[in-house]
């Protein structure tokens, strides 16, 4: 199915599957929590159940309830009804993007998962590949991705198993029960959200945040100079860092102080927050833009008792001094 710009008609694509579903072919990938994906083989005795968990339950349920009256929208505009499942672009979501582009892109360099060298707990979710004959260049694909609670998992080290009335040793390394809900499928660059909260927490996306988090990131960019690593910017930087966003939603940033008077402040401090040569503060990481948000937020003290710099993690306000009228 090709993107014409048109709103994505999940309807069709899952009639259209159904159509072809004994001609699709399956592959799964592990991700881990940087997103990085693992390729993983599974038996043949597993193909039936592969397509059955990941590939037919979601279509099956679409083509059942749209009789039903299921509604698909845009996730932007979500507020948890019941029957309705969401679309939303793949760009918008930049870790859901970055896992199809490596999958799709820099697929000789992914490693096999082997518990032996990467640890399991690490493990975010397990992402299934599904193509098919058709489209230009003669193969279709789709994605069909899951949440996986690693802390669930079984290690053979530790595990038993029952074997008629017997306890015998774990046959396995690790032991997995895999999620049989619908929660996420990728097609032809769109995302459709069958479980909202699933989805936020499989690609830690939150588009309330993020609306926030650009619309804060403009007014300090037009305020204060700024120059970030390549690949960085404010906005990915604050969507990511929720304590930050948190802190910078509480400011006013038209009242706070000017970048010359923030830069004597950190001198002050003894913090080294850089510039370059056009005058322009350095952010190479969150650590640098932690530093710059409690700088704004004047989180950094010095104890007129022992002349020692403080972070203050949290500001109660006091009573008013005594003798002294209330303020404002």
């Amino acid at each position: 199915m090709e993107n014409t710009g048109e709103p994505f008609d999940v309807f069709l694509w899952a009639n259209e599957i159904d159509e072809v579903k004994n001609n699709v072919s399956a592959e799964l990938f592990l991700f881990n929590k940087n997103y990085t994906p693992y390729k993983i083989k599974y038996s043949d005795k597993l193909t039936g159940a592969v397509k059955a968990m990941f590939m037919q339950e979601a279509v099956s349920y679409i083509i059942t309830e749209a009789d039903k009256g299921l509604e698909c929208r845009e996730y932007e505009k979500a507020d948890g009804e019941d029957k309705v499942v969401y679309r939303t672009s793949l760009s918008k979501v930049g870790r859901a993007e970055t896992l199809i582009h490596l999958i799709e892109n820099e697929y000789k360099d992914i490693d096999y998962f082997s518990e032996n060298e990467y640890d399991f707990k690490k493990v975010k979710g397990i992402i299934a590949k599904f193509t098919y004959p058709g489209g230009d260049d003669g193969v279709k694909t789709f994605y069909i991705a899951k949440l996986i609670s690693a802390s669930a998992a079984l290690k053979g080290a530790t595990s038993w198993e029952i074997n008629g009335e017997s306890f015998e040793p774990f046959s396995a390394e690790i032991a997995l029960k895999m999620p049989d809900d619908n929660q996420v499928a990728i097609v032809d660059g769109t995302i459709i959200v069958f479980n909202q909260a699933k989805f936020e927490n499989l690609f830690q996306y939150d588009y309330k945040s993020q609306v926030i988090a650009e619309a804060k990131a403009k007014e300090l960019t037009e305020k204060y100079k700024l120059s970030f690593a390549e690949g960085l910017t404010l906005d990915s930087l604050l969507a990511d860092k929720k304590p930050i966003l948190k802190k910078v939603q509480a400011m006013d940033i038209a009242e706070e102080m000017p970048q010359n008077k923030l830069l004597e402040y950190a001198d002050e401090m003894q913090l080294e927050l850089m510039t370059d040569d056009d005058g322009s503060i350095i952010i190479m990481d969150d650590k640098d833009l932690t530093m710059f948000v409690n700088l704004l937020n004047e989180d950094y003290y010095v104890s007129p008792v022992n002349g020692r710099r403080y972070e203050i993690k949290s500001k109660k306000l006091l009573g008013e001094p005594e003798g002294e009228p209330p303020r404002g």
